[in-house]
Order: C-alpha cells, then structure tokens, then sequence
C-alpha cells in the first residue's frame, strides 16, 4: 500500500472537513453580526385595520436602552395604546422589560424575550405577521434619546427632581418622531402620552401632535420652544398646549 498518498488524501479530507466547519461558523457569526451591525435605533412605522374597520398606524422608537410603541388612528389620530420600557439584543434575540402599559397594566416590571429580524429598512417579530418599515435611524434630530424630566425653573428658581423615583415623565425620540409618557413603575400607573414628529432649526424645537390620550383636540397643533443643552441637560421653554407658559429641564437616561 501506498501510506504516503494514502496519508496525503487523509490530510486533504481532514483540511476539507476543518475548512467546511469553519466556513459554517464564519457564516453563522456574519449573520449574527449583521443583525447587530444593522442597528434598531430610531423610528418605525407598520398600518393595519382594526376588527371595526379603522385605519391604525403604529409607531416605534428605538434610543440606546429605551423603547416604546404607540398604536393611534391613523386618520383622526385618537388614541389607542402604548408600552414600552428597556430593551435589549443577544443575537437575533430582543429582551423588553415593560415599565409602562397603557392595556395591560399587570405587564410592568415584566420580561419578555422574542426573536426578531431586521435588514436596512424593514424590522419585526419572527412569527408575527405585521412588519414595521424604517422612518428614521436616529438622524438628524438634535436631541435623539431617552430623557426623563429632572427640573422646572419657576418664577426665576429651578427645581430639580429626583429622576430615580418611581413616578417620571420620559420623552423619547429619534431623528425625527418624539413621544412623551407620564407613568409610575411602582404603582404600574399610566398617566398620559402624546407625540407626533419634531424638528430642530437652531434653537427653536416644534412639536406636530399626531395623537394626544388626554384630549384629541389636540392633534393637529404644532407647538414652539426655545431649547438648549447645557451641561448635557436639555432646558426647553415656551407655551404649554394649554397656553401655559414652560421652562423644563430634561435629563438623558443612561
């Protein structure tokens, strides 16, 4: 017998078996890469019909930690839900813990974990019909992030807060979409929420309302402020939607 050639095949055969493993690995860990390197962060929006026929649209924000999802009528832009909290991704596997639920108020401190897919501009839930189609990826709003109100300035004095506390007031937003959320995570009260698009020209912040849960009369008005970030902190000053005049500090949630 011939070792020699015989041995030679055997090396062949075992480089083939090494090459095909590594090669299997490689394409697994590229698939896991590019679902990381595709980043969530930013806006998404998915339509579909209600069981009453009605045209809903459901919008999500993704900021670094903080997520939440809001379903209104697409046309009168009454309200109908929202939730959200942390999120985190393992692989093509995401983990929310709920800190707000406007339904299902029983969910708050919950975990919940379920594999998700996501290319440049479509995103969802593996085995879930509905897909959400990107707005925006975090671009170019000034202020993209998850902030928690810290503070008013009143009659000249500022006051701050302590934003550990369980009861806060989260405004959440990409490049584009904002949504502010008044809630309580020790007593899994939901107190409020409104949001819509948003822009940033110099100093001067609008707000378009596309749904308001306190009042639908709302929806429609664009509000004006003067804004600043000072020491990583974003003061915001104007007139309330109720005419009232603001000046708020906000802090980014870490």
């Amino acid at each position: 017998m011939n070792f020699s050639k015989k041995n030679h095949e055997y090396k062949n055969k075992n480089r083939s078996v090494v090459s095909k493993k590594i090669t299997v690995i490689f394409v697994c860990a590229f698939l896991s890469l590019g679902l990381n390197a595709q980043s969530f962060i930013g806006a998404w929006e998915s339509y579909h019909t209600s069981e009453n026929g009605d045209k809903l649209k459901s919008i999500v924000i993704f900021s670094e930690g903080y997520q939440v999802i809001s379903t209104y009528d697409s046309i009168t832009g009454k309200f109908i839900s929202t939730e959200g909290g942390t999120w985190k991704l393992s692989g093509d596997t995401m983990t929310e813990t709920a800190e707000f639920d406007s339904m299902h108020p029983e969910r708050v401190g919950t975990e919940v974990s379920f594999q998700v897919f996501l290319n440049d501009s479509i995103m969802g839930i593996v085995g879930w019909d509905r897909k959400f189609k990107r707005i925006d990826n975090g671009e170019p709003g000034k202020l993209n992030g998850a902030w928690l109100m810290s503070g008013r300035v009143k009659d000249g004095q500022t006051q701050m807060n302590d934003t550990s506390r369980p009861r806060k007031t989260m405004k959440i937003l990409s490049g584009t979409r904002f949504q502010w959320i008044a809630y309580n995570t020790e007593t899994k009260q939901f107190m409020g929420t409104g949001g819509g698009t948003y822009t940033t020209t110099n100093s001067e912040y609008t707000e378009n309302i596309e749904f308001f849960s306190r009042d639908d009369s709302r929806v429609g008005a664009s509000l004006k402020f003067e804004f600043d970030l000072v020491d990583g902190n974003w003061h915001h000053s104007g007139l309330s939607s109720k005419g009232d005049p603001i000046y708020e500090i906000w802090s980014k949630r870490e």
